[in-house]
């Protein structure tokens, strides 16, 4: 049963890597961004909160991202395990996964920490020729990543579940260390 968070900054190749590891181990892969827009397309209480938080330029309160993950991972298709796809973002999500996944007494295997040069990770980006990824914009991202994510590395690390994984070079050569730290665990 794997039990994991993808933890990377954006552009370190999480949403590439937890597609293949769904593949690989026949679990889901659980990106926040899917369950907010799934929940607004489909007019759900949570999606009613989730669209207009979003609406009013905030950002999605922690209660309702929550809430949405704790549904998803009742689902039966994550009952055998799931791959956590950029969250949580901050120590307070980290801690309210920490509460669930005690209640449904499945606890985190480990945390992989896909690891990517600041300037590969702009050159990634800007590679993909979103409209919003200037430069300037990107690195905006990783700076407010950086903030956020510094407590959850310390968390995980404190906790025995963090595992860094050198995430540049071939999907496939990322793939295999990552493979390597789970099974490793």
């Amino acid at each position: 049963m794997l039990k994991i968070v993808l933890l990377g900054a954006p552009g370190s190749g999480k949403g590439t890597q937890g597609a293949e590891l769904a593949t690989r181990y026949g679990v889901p892969q659980i990106a926040t961004g899917d369950l907010l827009r799934e929940a607004v397309a489909e007019d759900t209480e949570l999606g009613h909160a989730a669209k207009a938080a979003m609406d009013a330029g905030e950002l999605v309160s922690d209660e309702t991202v929550i809430a949405m993950i704790r549904d998803r991972l009742t689902e039966p298709d994550a009952e055998n395990g799931f791959i956590l796809d950029g969250f949580p973002r901050s120590l307070a999500q980290a801690e309210e996964l920490d509460s669930l996944l005690t209640e449904l007494d499945r606890p985190l295997q480990r945390v992989i920490h896909l690891q990517v040069d600041t300037e590969e990770i702009v050159q990634r980006l800007t590679d993909r020729g979103r409209g919003d990824d200037t430069e300037e914009t990107i690195r905006n991202r990783l700076a407010v990543f950086a903030d956020q994510t510094e407590p959850l590395v310390e968390y995980y690390e404190s906790r025995g579940l963090l595992t860094p994984v050198n995430a540049s070079g071939t999907i496939e050569d990322i793939q295999a260390r990552i493979v390597e730290a789970i099974e490793a665990a």
